[in-house]
């Protein structure tokens, strides 16, 4: 098998002689890039000069603040000079209106320029007469005008700006420079009178609506004016309804009644109570507030003062001091007389005021039931006035639009949203044909080209492949192939075929020098066991390991010797501490089958490359193992997936039994034995508990005679 290697990427490109054939072909390259170039010079020498004019417009508002209406829909910031508004106006620009209006007034449709049926060449009628162009004659002139007018004509907005660049080209510098200045001055006019009709079409539509307003106005107010007059709603102070005010007025006036009923009242009870205990009357402000008790009261006092005098002389039976008290008896009884009089004045007061606070709350009553009906009313005669506000103010708003749209209609004064701030000028130099660029990149570019063909005739020839460095050629003394068997497998070295490599297996193993040499129990060699995996057409192979980690080398050997054939293989390893995948990777702690078991990895997560051969191999991974073997039910479709995708998969299954493997087998299944000692009783309880399980067809592997794969590490602490 060691003869037998695929040689589909053993070739290399060679750089040097792929270079190389530049300069051996430097003469017809250089031939060809001048007889192009010279083709561009007499292009740029015959063709028919063109000139460009460029004229720019700047789209902004030219109302100034004292002839700006005063609106709220006016700004600076219209949504008329944002992008969309300054694109829209690039289209407006080159409108079939717009280009009729330009082409009539400058008389293109006379000029040979605009009208292709006026010059036509022989050519041209050729290709008429043999249907493959259409005939210009068939096309109105006014089209072909528009038509070649629009091919050299480009309007076009300033990148994050408000400025509309207007560009011609022609064979007249003169029309060159007079085509976009005639342009840009006819879309002002444009817009100039789309801003006198809008302008004539917004007053003759206010007229009558101002019209039949000042009627809906004058219907309204009357309106108003009747029901006020109709419903007796009064206005008063306050603009408020007369009941209303009224109606505040008396319970005002009501409370102050009842305020003096009260005090009145309470006044009588005082003096009723001092009469009535025969108490001083001096502490009563009503009794001392009456001028004739006070006058009594100083007579009473005099009284008092001539007594005490005369009892100084006299005694108390004698007729003088008699006389004077009985006249200040009769004083205290006029005095009691009087204060009863006040009693009843105070008392007469009270009922007054009682019957003028009935009266007042009888008249309230009337006022509350004539305010509640004026309330009422008051509503619709608000909804009426609203109208009719309303109804004024829409009025008063169309008058002041209305006077503005007829003082401009007046004086003319509708200025344009765009002003032209660069006019075109007469061009003095052609912008076509540039001769210098012209032919400088038509030889640089017929260069590249040239050197491109060269360069890609010399790999399709294959002379510039070699073989790539540390390639292994076949040996032929080794292989002897019969010719028809050779030359498929040379065909299809891109993609050998499983037959194919079972062949040549099969050859290589006849001329090797070591031959298969079976023991008791049928044991084969590493060699042996791979060209039955690939003469069999075997999809999966399962390893068994009865004495542990070191057996487990024949699975890598067998793997890593099937991939040297040229088939996709895939080492799975289902050991527990992965004794199998060690020896082909850099590290211990790569993602593995428990990771993609646990949903911790994807498919190329998990897939790595052996370190000494094309093999791909999943290790045992990194995640927790009783976490991935809750998951083992998934392992039988990772096993589909990973035989759709390679030849052979290889799975190292560790000191495993027939019912622990059962879940890996499928169509196309071989299953192998490791053996390192023959005599080993693990193998012989192995192979008897395969055969129990259904597994008769066992195949004793042995990688004896071969030296056993050395890990890149000392062991998996280490990592």
């Amino acid at each position: 098998m060691s003869g037998v290697h695929n040689t589909a990427n053993d070739v290399d490109v060679d750089l040097g002689r792929l270079f190389s054939s530049l300069a051996k072909h430097w003469f017809r390259i250089l031939v060809v890039s001048l007889v192009i170039t010279g083709l561009a010079l007499v292009f740029a020498w015959i063709a028919t000069p063109r000139y460009m004019g460029e004229t720019r417009l700047l789209i902004e508002t030219r109302e100034s603040v004292f002839t700006r209406p005063d609106t709220n829909n006016s700004s600076d910031n219209s949504p008329a000079f944002d992008e969309e508004g300054v694109i829209s106006q690039v289209e407006v620009i080159g409108s079939t209106d717009i280009l009729k209006r330009v082409a009539e007034k400058l008389n293109l449709s006379s000029l040979p320029e605009f009208d292709e049926t006026a010059d036509m060449s022989m050519l041209g009628r050729l290709l008429i007469m043999a249907g493959l162009k259409s005939d210009p004659n068939e096309i109105p002139p006014e089209e072909r005008v528009l038509k070649a007018f629009r091919e050299r004509l480009s309007v076009y907005r300033v990148e994050k700006s408000r400025v509309i660049v207007i560009e011609f080209s022609s064979e007249d510098p003169k029309l060159a420079a007079e085509v976009p200045n005639v342009l840009a001055d006819t879309y002002l006019a444009v817009q100039r009178d789309a801003k006198l009709q809008s302008n004539s079409d917004a007053t003759e539509w206010l007229e009558p609506e101002i019209a039949d307003l000042r009627e809906r106005v004058k219907e309204a107010e009357s309106k108003v004016a009747a029901f006020r007059s109709k419903s007796d709603l009064l206005v008063g102070q306050n603009n408020s309804v007369l009941a209303t005010q009224q109606l505040s007025e008396l319970s005002t006036e009501l409370s102050r009644v009842r305020a003096n009923r009260a005090a009145a009242q309470a006044n009588a009870q005082g003096v009723r109570a001092t009469l009535e205990s025969g108490a001083s009357l001096d502490a009563l402000p009503e009794v001392l507030s009456s001028g004739l008790i006070q006058r009594l009261r100083e007579r009473q006092v005099q009284l008092k003062a001539d007594i005490a005098d005369l009892s100084t002389t006299l005694l108390d039976g004698h007729p003088r001091i008699r006389a004077l008290n009985s006249q200040l008896a009769d004083l205290d009884s006029q005095i009691r007389n009087e204060a009863e009089k006040v009693l009843k004045g105070l008392e007469t007061e009270a009922k007054t005021a009682l019957l003028r606070e009935n009266q007042l709350i009888a008249s309230l009553n009337t006022l509350k039931a004539e305010s509640s009906r004026a309330g009422e009313e008051e509503v619709e005669l608000r909804a009426l006035e609203r109208e009719a506000a309303a109804q004024r103010e829409l009025l008063e708003s169309y008058l002041t639009r209305y006077r503005e749209a007829s003082s401009r209609k007046e004086r003319n004064y509708l200025p344009v949203d765009a002003r032209v701030f660069s006019r075109a000028i007469v061009p003095s130099e052609p912008y076509f044909p540039k001769t210098v660029p012209i032919v400088g990149a038509a030889f640089a570019a017929s260069l590249l080209i040239m050197a491109i063909v060269t360069l890609l005739q010399e790999l399709f020839s294959g002379r510039a492949m070699r073989p790539a460095a540390g390639s292994r050629p076949q040996p032929i003394e080794q292989v002897s192939m019969p010719e028809p068997i050779v030359e498929p497998v040379i065909a299809e070295k891109a993609s050998p075929t499983r037959e194919a490599v079972a062949v040549a297996a099969a050859q290589q193993r006849a001329v090797a020098k070591e031959d298969s040499k079976a023991s008791s129990l049928g044991e084969v060699t590493v060699e042996t066991a791979a060209e039955k995996l690939i003469a069999g057409g075997a999809a999966r192979a399962i390893f068994v390991s009865p004495e542990g980690d070191e057996a487990a080398a024949a699975a890598v050997m067998v793997a890593r010797e099937v991939a040297d054939a040229g088939l996709r293989v895939l080492l799975l390893d289902l050991t527990s501490n992965g004794a199998a995948s060690l020896p082909m990777l850099e590290s211990a702690v790569y993602p593995g089958i428990t990771n993609l078991l646990a949903s911790e990895a994807q498919f190329s997560d998990v897939i790595h490359a052996d370190l000494y051969s094309d093999c791909h191999v999943i290790p045992l991974g990194t995640a927790d193992p009783e976490r991935a073997m809750r998951a083992a039910d998934r392992l039988p479709i990772i096993m589909n997936s990973l035989t759709t995708a390679y030849d052979v998969v290889v799975v190292e299954c560790g000191p495993a039994d027939a019912e622990g493997i059962r879940r890996l087998v499928s169509d196309g299944t071989e299953i192998l034995v490791s053996v390192i000692e023959t005599s080993d009783v693990a193998v012989a309880e192995t192979a008897a508990d395969l055969a129990a399980g259904g597994y008769k067809k066992l195949t004793l592997v042995s990688p004896s005679g071969h030296e056993p794969p050395v890990s890149p590490m000392p062991d998996r602490s280490a990592a």
